[in-house]
């Protein structure tokens, strides 16, 4: 790369990658396309939800299984989640996305009923629990609530909890989907109650490897810690909207140009 770049010029850098990235091209192979099949609020959260869960691996396998998840509960997934009598959960029988299997999705859309039903819907428990600067300690408050009820003990891996060190990428990815104020069309901020301030930056391999190699990551790990510090760094950069740069480092580090 050579020489380090100034703060203005990392920034203009950035914001014309970001502004490269974030279009509506970017949603046809990413899992974000899974929520964008609806409109309804209550659809998109709980279809973002468990599209961001099974993503991991290949992303073309990722959205196909994103897609074949929510054909299994019909043309509403909200519908289905509060309407299901018992025996209508064997439509989700044979259901498998890596360690995500049918017993992990069965429990997840009663998990959701019990959210939306008992405590207010997602987006209030995000609300309640998110602090001045950060939505971590909303995450793991949202994974107490999630798994309050008698669960499978293989289930709770799916759900990261930042507390226990997990730079919690899927989750950290969805609250982007739902709250950031997207001008060109890709996520959806329907969640008018959270600030796009204090997202947080879903860290996975390609986003911290440039990460790193531009100087805005000193941790090795993908972690919680590490999380907090690119939070630092990206928020210098744009206080309002930080998450943005997620295009920009994750675009860079998947098309290999950098």
């Amino acid at each position: 790369m050579g020489k380090k770049k100034t703060d203005s010029e990392m920034k203009a850098y950035l914001d014309a990658m970001a502004d490269r990235y974030n279009n509506p091209d970017f949603i046809e192979y990413d899992p974000i396309s899974v929520p964008h099949r609806y409109s309804l609020k209550e659809d998109i959260e709980i279809a973002g939800l468990l599209a961001a869960t099974i993503s991991w691996g290949d992303r073309r396998v990722i959205v196909r299984n994103g897609h074949k998840m929510l054909d299994l509960m019909g043309e509403s997934p909200y519908d289905f989640v509060m309407s299901y009598k018992a025996g209508q959960l064997k439509s989700l029988d044979g259901f498998v996305h890596r360690t995500f299997n049918h017993d992990d999705l069965k429990y997840f859309i009663r998990a959701l009923r019990h959210i939306y039903k008992m405590h207010g819907g997602m987006e209030k428990i995000f609300t309640l629990h998110a602090d001045t600067s950060s939505l971590q300690p909303a995450i793991h408050k949202f994974k107490r609530i999630f798994f309050e009820i008698p669960h499978p003990q293989r289930t709770a891996k799916h759900i990261p909890d930042p507390f226990k060190g997990s730079a919690a990428k899927k989750m950290n990815m969805l609250l982007r989907w739902l709250i950031r104020k997207d001008s060109k069309g890709v996520d959806f901020g329907i969640w008018q109650s959270v600030s796009p301030s204090i997202l947080s930056c879903p860290l996975d391999v390609h986003s911290g490897n440039i990460a790193r190699q531009l100087g805005l990551l000193k941790r090795k790990q993908n972690d919680a810690k590490a999380v907090s510090e690119l939070d630092n760094e990206l928020r210098k950069l744009d206080p309002e909207d930080p998450v943005k740069y997620d295009f920009a480092l994750f675009g860079l580090g998947i098309s290999g140009e950098f």
